[in-house]
């Protein structure tokens, strides 16, 4: 090889070749085509899924929104600023003084000259999109604006409508905020063109500025203290909104004493001494002097100082604070009536309680549905149980979290059995997309009820699913887990469930959602939007195919519904032979005066947020919050419902105006599904949350912080949150008779006991949501979770027990959750205990620990051994129906019956059934009419009538059922 450095070698030295610049122009071209059609596929992806989902308007309209606002006001900059750049060329004088300043600015001058006309293009076009990208932010602000519907309701202090500061106020400050940035980069850049041109001169004798760089200066001062006069104006209603921590309340929200008195006038004052300050900045040009209009702004920036900062801290110290509750009251009076309806806690029932610590039978028998209905599995924990009875399959799987929901009168556990591709043995492309696509059905269970081995009683199992759910669609496409996307179709074979019998059977998709993927230009779209290649070449897709993507219902509905807030736990609903999801949306807004401010992902964190996850919020503090909308999504066909639920809520209302007819009247709402809304956890915290402080109505009471609550840490976790509300069937004291509720307790702030507990009624109806707080007397003495769970923990034979069961049985002992209710005049806390073998890491409930008042601590076998226990003799037959655990056995278990024979080959036989029903009967007619005595009767003489009927037929006779599938008749449950 020859010697390159050599003298005989020359290095090629000046522009590139033409080859390599056809090669440079070429890459720069091809990148430039891939970075628009990345922009276009994400674009092109988004309008077919809207349009799959029927949402097109919502996605025409959103983007409509968008592209209009950076358009509009990404223009109005660039046009001020080039505007301003123009004028301030223009008025140069026409000979710089010849001073080394400005001789050191002749190279600049001469190297921008050529090139003048690109630059001021390119920097007006350069703000310009990014004042642009910034107004397209705000889409939310002036729809709210442009739609805004009044709340028919007046703040305290202005008597404007609370939509001004919920819809108009917003986008006044951001016109505001949008036009001093105009301003102030205006005036930069033409102070920057006056000084380069010699207009502005910071050396060498004479004027330092010409007559246009000053008078074109001092209008854009004026200008800018114009707007300051117009931001002290709307400052005076953003006292009603601003926030502060105040009294222990971190988003306290409104006037104080100091605001109303002091800051009020104060911004009024300002604002006059900036319109005069700004009229003297635009005497500037005629006046040809800038001592009148520099004077103007030091005295207005001194009175900010003065009027604005200092007096309204003389006011604080010298007539607030040695006064500071008769100044304060009546303002915090408007804090606490604005917060109380803004939240919907205003209409709070609140009595007073004194629980007892030994009741009665005819006060247990008013609570016969509250105790019968006690919830023994705890869809926190069981979860794995559900996995190990009922996934039967690998790729199968169950949320942490179940559910509760209601079927019939009983009260239901349930989950859906959703794919889960961690559980697919050949992980690739084709078995991840293609053929694993779909989960299989819903596995439910009783919520008061578990068989002789701990497990739950299933009222719906197997695969496909069979029970008292009936027919409906199980296959789910869109669920929880279905985080990835799926391409089905004609032709193309998916595994659908497998069993024995049957192990290799397919299923083709018919459900009709999703985006074709026919067109080529579209496989290419998705190809670059999910970085996988293989869909724009893979021969597995098929004619007709399409891709299905999107598919948690939580993102689905935030997709349709941008402006909604989605609890964090959508939940499963059969009805009318379909599986759907249901979700609660909220609409909220951070502009109603005098309410405090919450931040919502605080205000909803518990100890189950990590299992169930959070709410999102496009606004996440908040001062007003409804829930308006339930939504539901389709397991199998994807379709998203939107419903109107609050036909009141003014948010809603502006929102329907903006996307007309993307939400259903409420009267659309299916009636088989309608007994299955129920009242949403996320409010109800947010509620909860904060009662602990407003449940004082009185404003001296409130400034005093006498009666401050709390929500309890769950003391069955080793973390540091608070207890999570629960579904429960229960009855308050002044009801008549038990309901479908969400259930909390409080404790005093610093302190350990019962402060009060709180339902809100979940069933619709006309009661739903009504909220009912118990408050406990200050001597009631009443134990709250922490106390008793150190009650259960410390007692002696408790402790003894449980040592004894994790030794002998090598497992670890797992506390459900926690219940707390009112029953028979008193308190009863009851809480599952479960046993998980440390292989098997499967949990089932093997004990059951109670607590009547502060007295005897129960740890029994079953719920109504440990309640004869605590409640004594006032506990005859007011307990759980069930029978008799079988021999050794140490859960609650529904009774067996023996399948029937032929009639009349055993008279022994017919005639024990015979009683067996009877007894059964009997047993039914005494629960509804609430005589435990009469049912714990019906219960020995159907356990008797079981007994013989079972010593009639040693051989042939009926075994005791598999669980949640009896042979015989139904066991009695107090849900009928």
């Amino acid at each position: 090889m020859p010697d390159r450095t050599g003298p005989g070698f020359r290095a090629r030295v000046g522009p590139p070749s033409r080859r390599a610049k056809v090669l440079l122009l070429t890459a720069g071209v091809l990148a430039a085509l891939f970075l628009l059609f990345v922009m276009f596929a994400g674009l092109w992806t988004d309008w077919l899924w809207f349009r799959s989902v029927s949402y097109g308007s919502v996605f025409t309209s959103q983007l409509g929104a968008k592209v209009g606002l950076f358009a509009v006001f990404g223009l109005l900059m660039a046009l001020v600023v080039g505007f301003n750049l123009w004028l301030a060329y223009r008025l140069r004088p026409p000979l710089a003084a010849m001073s080394v300043e400005q001789q050191s600015l002749d190279r600049y001058r001469m190297g921008v000259a050529p090139f003048r006309k690109w630059l001021l293009i390119g920097l007006s076009l350069l703000v310009g999109l990014a004042a642009g990208t910034a107004a397209g932010g705000q889409w939310r602000t002036w729809m709210l604006w442009l739609n805004g519907t009044s709340f028919g309701q007046k703040d305290s202090q202005f008597h404007l409508d609370v939509s001004f500061y919920a819809f108009d106020l917003p986008w006044y400050e951001f016109l505001l905020g949008f036009a001093f940035s105009a301003v102030i980069v205006s005036l930069i850049a033409a102070t920057a063109v006056h000084y380069l041109y010699g207009g502005l001169r910071l050396q060498g004798p004479g004027r330092r500025a010409s007559a246009g760089a000053q008078g074109h200066l001092a209008v854009l001062l004026g200008v800018f203290v114009l707007l300051k006069a117009v931001a002290y104006w709307l400052d005076r209603y953003a006292l009603a909104v601003k926030s502060e921590s105040y009294k222990g309340v971190e988003g306290w929200t409104g006037l104080r004493y100091v605001d109303a008195n002091a800051f009020l006038p104060a911004k009024t004052i300002l604002f006059f001494v900036a319109i005069i300050c700004a009229a003297l900045f635009f005497l500037t040009p005629i006046r040809r002097t800038w001592a009148p209009a520099l004077i103007g702004f030091g005295l207005m920036a001194l009175s900010a100082v003065l009027v604005g900062g200092l007096y309204p801290a003389i006011v604080q110290q010298f007539q607030v604070k040695p006064n500071e509750q008769a100044k304060e009251t009546p303002y915090i009076q408007k804090n606490i009536d604005a917060t109380r309806q803004a939240y919907g806690i205003a209409d709070a029932d609140v009595t007073q309680y004194k629980p007892i610590d030994a009741t009665k039978p005819e006060k247990l028998q008013q609570d016969a549905q509250t105790i019968s209905d006690i919830r023994l599995l705890d869809p926190n924990v069981v979860s794995p149980t559900f996995q190990q009875n009922q996934a039967l399959r690998q790729y199968y799987a169950f949320p942490k979290t179940l559910d509760v929901d209601r079927y019939g009168d009983q009260d239901t556990v349930l989950g859906v059995r959703e794919l889960d591709l961690t559980g697919v043995q050949q992980r690739n492309f084709i078995n991840d997309h293609f053929k694993y696509t779909h989960g299989y059905g819903v596995v439910a269970a009783k919520g008061n009820q578990v068989d002789a081995n701990g497990n739950p009683v299933y009222t719906q199992q197997s695969l496909p699913t069979t029970g008292s759910m009936g027919d409906y669609q199980q296959r789910v496409y869109y669920g929880e887990k279905s985080t990835t996307y799926s391409v089905v179709g004609p032709g193309m074979d998916e595994i659908d469930y497998t069993r024995d019998s049957d192990p290799d059977r397919t299923y083709q998709y018919t459900g009709g959602s999703g985006v074709s993927l026919d067109n080529p230009l579209t496989r290419a779209a998705y190809a670059v939007k999910f970085a996988e290649p293989q869909l724009l070449y893979s021969g597995a897709i098929k004619d007709g195919a399409k891709i299905l993507y999107d598919r948690t219902p939580k993102e689905r509905v935030e997709k349709v519904a941008p402006w909604l807030s989605i609890d964090a736990d959508p939940y499963p609903v059969v009805e009318d032979g379909r599986l759907v999801w249901v979700l609660d949306g909220y609409t909220t807004s951070d502009g109603f005066p005098f309410a405090s401010k919450t931040v919502l992902g605080d205000a909803t964190k518990d100890s189950l947020t990590d299992q169930r996850g959070r709410t999102l919020t496009a606004v996440n503090e908040v001062n007003y919050i409804r829930n308006s909308v339930k939504a539901t999504v389709d397991a199998y066909t994807g379709e998203v419902t939107l419903y109107q639920w609050d036909e009141a809520d003014p948010v809603l209302k502006t929102w329907m105006k903006a996307f007309p007819g993307s939400v259903q009247p409420k009267a659309d709402i299916p009636a088989a599904l309608l007994p299955h809304l129920r009242y949403p956890q996320d409010m109800f915290k947010v509620q909860r949350d904060l009662l602990g402080m407003y449940h004082m109505t009185d404003a001296t009471a409130f400034f005093n912080g006498t009666d401050i609550w709390e929500v309890p840490v769950d003391p069955t976790v080793n973390a540091d949150e608070v207890q999570p509300p629960y579904y429960l069937t229960v009855r308050m004291p002044d009801a008549k008779e038990a309901s479908f509720s969400l259930t909390t307790s409080f404790v005093p702030s610093g302190r350990k006991n019962l402060a009060a507990f709180m339902t809100a009624d979940a069933d619709p109806g006309p009661d739903y949501g009504k909220l009912r707080i118990l408050r406990m007397t200050s001597d009631s003495g009443a134990l709250g979770p922490a106390l008793t769970q150190a009650k259960f923990n410390s007692d002696t034979d408790v402790a003894h027990q449980l040592t004894l069961l994790r030794n002998g049985a090598d497992s670890d002992v797992v506390y459900g959750n926690l219940l707390t209710l009112p029953v028979g005049g008193g308190i009863l806390n009851v809480e599952p205990v479960y046993l998980v073998a440390r292989g098997a890491k499967v949990p089932v409930l093997k004990k059951v620990l109670a607590v009547y008042g502060d007295h005897n601590v129960a740890l029994e076998d079953t719920l109504d051994k440990a309640l004869a226990k605590v409640l004594g003799n006032a506990a005859d037959g007011a307990t759980t129906p069930t029978a008799p655990a079988d021999p050794g056995s140490t859960t609650p278990t529904p009774p067996s019956t023996p399948t029937t024979p032929a009639p009349g080959a055993n008279p022994a036989l017919d005639k024990a059934l015979a009683d067996a029903q009877k007894a059964f009967t009997d047993g039914q007619n005494a629960l509804k009419n609430g005589d435990w005595a009469a049912y714990g009767q019906a219960q020995q003489a159907l356990q008797k009538a079981l007994n013989e009927a079972l010593a009639a037929e040693p051989k042939n006779g009926a075994t005791p059922a598999p669980s949640g599938q009896p042979s015989g008749p139904p066991a009695p449950s107090p849900t009928g």
